[in-house]
């Protein structure tokens, strides 16, 4: 700042009884979700939490974190992962193998995980205490047998889609906020692809937990920052009172 300027600047700030105060002057401008914006809730399922079958830690956590956010949104849609038996993705499906193992499929690698979220079971529900009311879509993913599904748009074998950007473009959003489980994996390919969509994205990291398998977590945040996904914290979301 040139000298005579700052004077002015610090001068006018001791009038205001503002001198030697070390928080900022101005506070940062809060994210305004509208109509043309959507929450997406994912994958926020008993399996995912302490209790389940596949629990990341503090899963529930995020419970009161997204029913505080969804206030702030008119549009919002979940995702639910509804594998059926024998999940291609299970290591109980393929003989000698381990949980976290990968192995390579028809599709590309595929990471192995315990038996989860199997379709019509209490393990597979939508937490008891998300409360969601106004929340007008339940994407189903996961539920072809031979190919496992992170994204909410899109499924691992990256082309058979969702048809949930064909459900946003036609609401004329423009701009989704993801949260849910887990950030590394389900919420940060969902991220990844609505942006590929054409969406503008964030993720609302205090929403989110991670499963953070061998550096994945650094891993997910790098690309979807290279993606242009916006980290964000629920704090940045303005939320009325």
């Amino acid at each position: 700042m040139h000298d005579t300027h700052r004077r002015i600047f610090l001068q006018s700030a001791a009038a205001l009884g503002l001198a030697g105060l070390s928080m900022p002057l101005f506070a940062a401008a809060k994210v305004r979700p509208n109509d043309k914006s959507a929450l997406i809730v994912v994958d926020v399922q008993n399996c995912f939490v302490d209790g389940g079958t596949l629990p990341v830690k503090g899963g529930a956590d995020v419970v009161p974190v997204i029913n505080k956010l969804s206030t702030a949104f008119e549009n919002i849609v979940l995702t639910q992962d509804w594998h059926t038996q024998g999940h291609a993705s299970f290591a109980s499906a393929h003989a000698g193998q381990k949980p976290f193992s990968s192995i390579k499929l028809g599709y590309g690698n595929q990471v192995l995980w315990p038996d989860h979220c199997v379709q019509g079971t209490d393990d597979a529900a939508l937490h008891k205490d998300l409360k969601l009311p106004s929340a007008q879509l339940i994407i189903r993913k996961g539920y072809h047998k031979g190919v496992d599904s992170y994204s909410a748009f899109e499924e691992a074998d990256r082309k058979t889609p969702t048809g949930l950007a064909g459900y946003l473009k036609q609401r004329g959003i423009k701009t989704v906020f993801v949260t849910g489980l887990a950030t590394d994996f389900c919420v940060a390919w969902t991220a990844l692809d609505a942006r590929k969509a054409g969406f503008e994205a964030y993720v609302i990291e205090d929403a989110t937990r991670a499963i953070d398998l061998d550096g994945s977590l650094a891993k997910a945040w790098k690309e979807m920052q290279a993606k242009g996904v916006k980290r964000i914290q629920s704090s940045d979301i303005e939320i009325s009172a």
